[in-house]
Order: C-alpha cells, then structure tokens, then sequence
C-alpha cells in the first residue's frame, strides 16, 4: 500500500505492512487487555456501521472526551475519521461552562465521555446545547447508554458497502478535526485540521525517530490524546508498527513503566522537571562519600553533549557517573527507556543533558495546534541534535525568521484555519505563511531556537524589553520553585510571583531544623533568604533590566483544576495575574 494521506488510511497502512497481535493497550480492573491489529480494524467498522445506521453524515461534528488515554478513544477516532465525520477532542480537566461553550460552537451531535465525573459535566449543561443528541460513555454507568450499545448496533447492520462509499469520498485537503486551544489568553479558538495536514505531518515527524535503529517494539502512553502532539505522536506508532500501552493515569506512570519497560514516551517539560527534582532530591538520603558521589555524578551529567564534543577525559568521567548513578535513574524509569519525545513547552538544557546521560535521550520538537504540531525535531542521527535547541525543520516544511524575529512558518501541516473565526484566521496569515506568535532563530548549522512568546514579551517603564519565558526557565532550576511568572510590564524592574515546591522546602526544613508550616511559609525569613539567594545565583545570566528584584510566594499550588495552569501544564498568565493581582501592587508599592 502507498502512504497514507487520510487518517484512516494509516490503519489500513498497519494492517497490510505490519499487523500485531498488541497493537493498542488498555488497563481494565487491574489487568492489561490487549486488541489487535485486525479486532481494531473490526470494532472501527462496527463503530463507522452503528454512526452511519443513527443518521451521522459526513461533516458532522462528534465530541470525545476522556479522562485517561485508553483504547477506546482511538476507535472512536479512526470511526469518525473514515466516514467523514469530525472528531471535537476535548479536555477531560475544562469546566461545564467550557463544555458548553465549545459543544455550541462546534454545534457537536454526539459525545462520547471515558467515566462518570465527565458525564456529569456533560449532563449539567446537555439540554442547553441543541444540536447535542446523545452521550455514549466507555465505562458503564447509569442513565447513560454504552459505546458497547453502538458496536451492537454495528454489528447488526454491518454495511462495507456504505464505509467504503464514504471512504472513497473523502479527500485528503477534507477537514478531518476541530481542536480547541486551550485558551491561555481568552475564549478557546478551533483549530480545524484536515487529513492531509495531520498525516503529512506524521510521515514527516516520525521519519526524525530512529525506531529501527534503536529496536523500538513498545511506546507508553500518558499525555492527553486530546492534544494534537500526543495524537500524531500515536498515529507515528501505528505508522512504524509499535505497540501502543496506555498508563492508567499519571500517578501510575511509574508502576506502568516497570510494568511495560517502553523504549519510548512522550513528556512535556514541567513532568520532566518534576521528575528531575524527585531524582535529584535522592542525593539527599545519602551521607558522607556516597552523597559526593551522587552528586559529583550528577554534575557530570549537566555538562553532557552528544557526539563526544566533551573530549576524552569528560568521556571517562561519564562513563564513571553512569555505571554508578545514572544507570539507576534509568533502572527507576523501567530499564528500557530509550527515547523521550519533549514537546509543548522550551526545555530546559539541563533536563535534556542529564536525561541524555543516563541513557535517555530527549527528543525535544516545536510546534503548535495550528502545525499539526511539529515544525522541528532534534534527530540524535547524522548530527542532527543539538542541545538547546528544537532541532531542524522537518521535510516538506518551510521556515523564515521575520523581521520582529517571529518564526513564520508554511508547508502542509498548516491548519485549514479556525472554526467560524475567518477574521482571526486572515490575522495570522501572511500569504501562505503562518505566523507562530513564537520569537526564535535559526543557526548556522541549521538549528532552530526559541527564545520567546512574542505575545508574552513586555516592556518596562525604562523601555527594556523583558522576555519572561526565559527567565522563568532559568529561574525553575530552583528546588525552592515549582512556579515562577515574571511580572513587570510598564514597571520599573522585573518581578516574580512564585508558587514554592512545598515537597522540598518540608524536607529542607526538617535538614535545617526549622518549623516550616504553609501558614508560616510566606513570612519565614530564612526560607526567603535561600530562595533569594537561588535568584540572585541565577539573576547572573541576565542584563540588569531583566534581573529578578524581588518577588513573592503563594500559598497555595498552580494546578490545571483551579485554572491556573493549560491542561498541559502551561501557565495562564491573565488568570494568574488577576489571581494575585494584591501580591503584584504589593510588589510595587513596598519600598
């Protein structure tokens, strides 16, 4: 079979190249159930016979929200995709207002929810969306009928002639999706994606993946499916033949990964910095040598560059710290981890060289939504990787750097444009290139880098321009900072409001012996002196005006359930900003 250009062309892609007896895998009351490669293409056509049986017609829109990644919802997809119905992913963390809103805008016929705490989200606001039919749910509940209900009625009335029909009819520039952003600065916009903007960006992006090289047979499964990064990343699976295990959730990810033992997965940098800090932290129940050691071992780890660039002795040394430490950091990830595909936010380099040096490589991209994500990979083959950067432009896409330094982009993978938003759609356009709202630049090896959100650059009262993610970034290498937002805009100096990893600051303060509390947090002097401390250690990367002068903490977390933060772990800095407005005046009113 030639390469796909629909979506539901992948499956048949797997089917006659490389079917499996385990193709996808979900977890069910505690035990793997595993479905393969002909029973998905089976259940997919019962799902396409039971929609067109209910009178779904191509372009109609069909909500999917789920709670956890599982098999079910890749069905589902590839039910609607081949029968040109429109897949509405959405996140299983929004509220029912969102819902409501985004079920009304994209006019939704159908909904398919994972569980009970989505369907009562979904069933508070049904009768005020009037073109929502019905609600089917994965797991069994009450007073919601069952997807099983619709491969019943599938199976009864299994028509190929009927799917095959919609197949042939449907094109490759034929929208296939409507994502909604997440909306870190207003209302939610959607994002339509058509067949070929999704698969092209499949064939392109995997192709930066060295799956035969490195023997991958097993990927895990965890970030939302509902993101377009972790939806391609799925479909590259299907594409190159590799089992697909979902983790049960992301409290789980470290019992599925012993479970499993992946030779990859996919992340997004606040779980890799978490996860960096619990490793780190580890030093810490050490004493004496081995406390040296460890972290001896990890300072080598920071200094890591591929290719040899360190020279011979940094070589030895490395070699040293992983057969005594770093080898244990990968043990506690499975043992197996060979690649980790970073996207959705700036990666900071020294996640990707400690991780590098313990024998898992980061794999950080670039992309957005509107880029079906991926513009640029970091290829570990043919030196194709550099750190600090988010590799090279994949085939088939073009990049230029605009004269403000905004990354302008075009090639298949641009999006149609946004649902009913024609204006907005005109907006980010300039001809055939999409304008990213991202400031980058790129090497002279061919590298692409991200320096900053361009709507997210502001100017202080003395006219100097303040980049915040970057400062954030650095700023976050802190074990006393969870979070961190730069603030500053028409002041006279940068400022930071701070939400503190409270896991670390309780085992530092049980080491120093002092009475920590979060009612006594914000005030303790000795805890604010060390965390100033850590700024000013790192304030040494920055110009004067882009100096962090002084700061405050918050008591309580930034989480994605009280709207702090993207359902992918990215701040809302308008909501954050208005959240904490008191701290910010206190800021610039104290002397």
């Amino acid at each position: 079979m030639l390469n796909p250009s629909r979506i539901f062309d992948i499956l048949e892609y797997a089917k006659h190249n490389h079917p499996q007896e385990n193709v996808l895998n979900t977890k069910y009351e505690g035990k793997w159930r595993n479905i393969s490669t002909d029973e998905y293409v089976k259940k997919v056509d019962l799902i396409s016979s039971a929609l067109i049986n209910i009178g779904v017609i191509p372009g109609d829109k069909i909500a999917i929200i789920s709670s956890n990644n599982r098999s079910e919802w890749s069905i589902i997809d590839m039910g609607l995709s081949q029968i040109g119905a429109i897949n509405v992913p959405l996140y299983p963390t929004i509220s029912s207002n969102d819902y409501k809103y985004i079920l009304n805008h994209s006019e939704c016929k159908y909904c398919f929810v994972s569980d009970v705490e989505v369907f009562e989200k979904i069933n508070v606001i049904k009768n005020q969306v009037k073109s929502l039919k019905n609600i089917y749910s994965f797991d069994s509940l009450k007073n919601c009928d069952s997807w099983k209900t619709l491969i019943d009625i599938g199976d009864k009335n299994l028509n190929y002639k009927s799917i095959q029909k919609r197949k042939i009819d449907i094109k490759a520039d034929d929208l296939a999706t409507i994502i909604y952003t997440s909306g870190t600065t207003g209302v939610p916009k959607g994002v339509m994606l058509s067949h070929n903007n999704i698969v092209s960006n499949v064939i392109s992006a995997s192709s930066k993946f060295p799956f035969k090289e490195i023997g991958i047979k097993t990927a895990l499964s965890f970030l939302p499916v509902c993101h377009v990064f972790e939806r391609v990343q799925l479909y590259g699976y299907l594409y190159h033949g590799i089992s697909v295990y979902f983790a049960e959730s992301l409290e789980t990810i470290g019992e599925n990964l012993k479970e499993i033992n992946p030779q990859i997965m996919t992340a997004v940098p606040r779980l890799l910095e978490k996860l960096y800090d619990k490793l780190y932290a580890k030093g810490e129940e050490f004493s004496g040598f081995k406390r040296i050691l460890y972290y001896w071992a990890v300072n080598v780890a920071l200094d890591y560059e591929p290719y040899g660039k360190n020279g011979f002795y940094y070589s030895i040394k490395h070699a040293i710290a992983k057969k005594l430490i770093l080898s244990k950091w990968k043990e506690a990830l499975g043992g197996n981890l060979h690649l980790i595909v970073s996207g959705s936010a700036p990666l900071q380099p020294r996640l990707a060289r400690s991780f590098n040096a313990a024998g898992m490589t980061i794999v950080e991209g670039y992309g957005l939504t509107e880029t079906s994500p991926a513009i640029s990979i970091n290829d570990l083959r043919k030196n194709n990787y550099k750190t600090g950067t988010v590799g090279k432009i994949i085939d088939n896409v073009e990049v230029k750097i605009a004269d403000d330094g905004e990354i302008l982009c075009k090639g298949p993978n641009i999006m149609m444009g946004y649902y009913k938003e024609k204006s907005l759609t005109k907006s980010v356009m300039s001809g055939d290139f999409f304008h990213t709202g991202d400031i980058g630049l790129i090497d002279s090896d061919g590298f692409l880098k991200i320096t900053d959100r361009k709507k997210e650059m502001f100017k202080t009262s003395g006219g100097k321009y303040i980049a915040p993610a970057v400062i954030e970034g650095q700023m976050k290498q802190s074990l006393f900072i969870e979070q961190i937002m730069v603030v500053g805009e028409s002041e006279k100096m940068a400022a930071a409001i701070i939400q503190p990893n409270f896991d670390y600051i309780k085992s530092w303060s049980f080491e120093k012996n002092i009475n920590i509390s979060k009612k006594n947090l914000l005030e303790n002097t000795e805890l604010l002196n060390a965390i100033q401390d850590d700024i000013n250690l790192h304030n040494e990367k920055f110009g004067q005006w882009e100096k962090i002068k002084k700061f405050e903490l918050t008591s309580e977390p930034w989480t994605i359930e009280n709207g702090l933060l993207t359902p992918t772990m990215k701040l809302k800095r308008k909501a954050i900003k208005s959240k904490y407005l008191d701290l910010i005046k206190k800021i610039y009113t104290s002397n």
